[in-house]
């Protein structure tokens, strides 16, 4: 098998790796709040850091979220260096 086929198929395991993980993220870190008692989900909007209050019963679920956009955002990035390589291959 040529090395193009081999990272066809690879960039189609990570299109679906990808397509798992769009419906279970959330971009910030969700972390105990030093001046609250509760936790907060921290993430910037338009270049300032802004802060939501994450109810207890939801804090397990909302860093899980937040974990599932670090392996999306590393599944992005893959993805980026394998079509690069395709499009090198493809060009020859």
């Amino acid at each position: 098998m040529e090395r193009l086929e081999i990272l066809k198929k690879h960039r189609g395991r990570l299109r679906e790796d990808i397509t798992a993980l769009l419906d279970s993220f959330i971009i910030g870190t969700v972390a105990k709040s030093p001046s609250m008692s509760g936790y907060g989900l921290t993430t910037k909007v338009k270049q300032k850091t802004v802060s939501l209050y994450v109810r207890k019963n939801v804090v397990h679920q909302a860093q899980e979220m937040t974990r599932c956009y670090g392996k999306l955002w590393t599944l992005i990035q893959e993805l980026s260096k394998v079509n690069w390589e395709i499009l090198k291959l493809e060009s020859k």
